[in-house]
């Protein structure tokens, strides 16, 4: 979310509520991996509250960023012609849960890859200054593609076209096309947690060149339209794609 805005990261709050079986080696296995993280994001807790749990372990975690006053990057500003960018590889997460739920064998070539794409998930904190200079709106992929790519079409009244055949995938995540529902796992399942960018065609040059620097790769893969309406998919001969659903749903 915060990398979607443009936005720095600088801390966390943080409520815990630990069940009656808690052990001081899990809490402290728990802090080492805040702490790990901490450093990497150059990020601080700063408050939050700790009680006991009655029905299981909670972790809630909100995180507190900031950005520039007038530069965030809303999803109210994406316009006909511009064009559409995702960051690092689609629909990885997605195929993890299903190797977790058992329905993708865990041994298939490049399964491993997905499983940690799903457990062990990036924020694209590094793309965010590059959002913040080039794109005209953004949202962090964490209900899938098309799901989050709707909320901006709806608010900047537009519509947008993408082309399947363009949508980054990985090793795993290509060998699957194939099997049934794939397309639509990887288009829709969620959990990426990339970014799905709108960038004027002037600046789309140097959107890419800031995001090499920045070492997160990013792909153009189709564009605004104008017009109202969710998102249209089409295949590599053109024909709109129908799928049964476009995000992922939460109830």
């Amino acid at each position: 979310d915060l990398a979607a805005k443009g936005a720095e990261p600088f801390g966390y709050l943080l409520s815990l509520a630990l069940p009656a079986d808690w052990t001081e080696g899990w809490l402290r296995r728990f802090a080492a991996g805040l702490a790990a993280d901490q450093r990497r994001y150059a990020v601080t807790l700063i408050g939050g509250d700790t009680t006991r749990a009655a029905g299981g372990l909670t972790v809630a975690i909100t995180a507190i960023g900031r950005v520039p006053k007038g530069e965030m990057v809303l999803r109210s500003g994406a316009r006909p012609g511009e064009a559409i960018y995702v960051s690092g590889t689609i629909g990885d997460a997605a195929l993890g849960l299903r190797i977790r739920q058992g329905t993708i064998d865990a041994k298939l070539k490049g399964a491993r890859h997905l499983l940690d794409r799903y457990l062990h998930p990036q924020p694209r904190v590094a793309l965010a200054p590059a959002v913040r200079a080039f794109a005209s709106s953004a949202m962090d992929i964490s209900d899938g593609l098309v799901g989050d790519l709707a909320p901006i079409c709806g608010v900047s009244k537009v519509g947008a076209e993408i082309h399947a055949a363009r949508v980054p995938l990985s090793p795993g995540a290509r060998i699957r096309l194939s099997e049934p529902g794939a397309l639509q796992t990887i288009l829709n399942g969620g959990d990426d947690y990339e970014i799905v960018a709108t960038v004027p065609r002037r600046r789309a040059g140097d959107f890419e060149r800031a995001a090499e620097a920045a070492g997160v790769p990013v792909t153009p893969i189709g564009r605004i339209v104008r017009g109202k309406g969710p998102p249209i998919v089409f295949d590599a001969a053109g024909k709109p794609i129908i799928l049964s659903g476009r995000s992922h749903t939460h109830f």
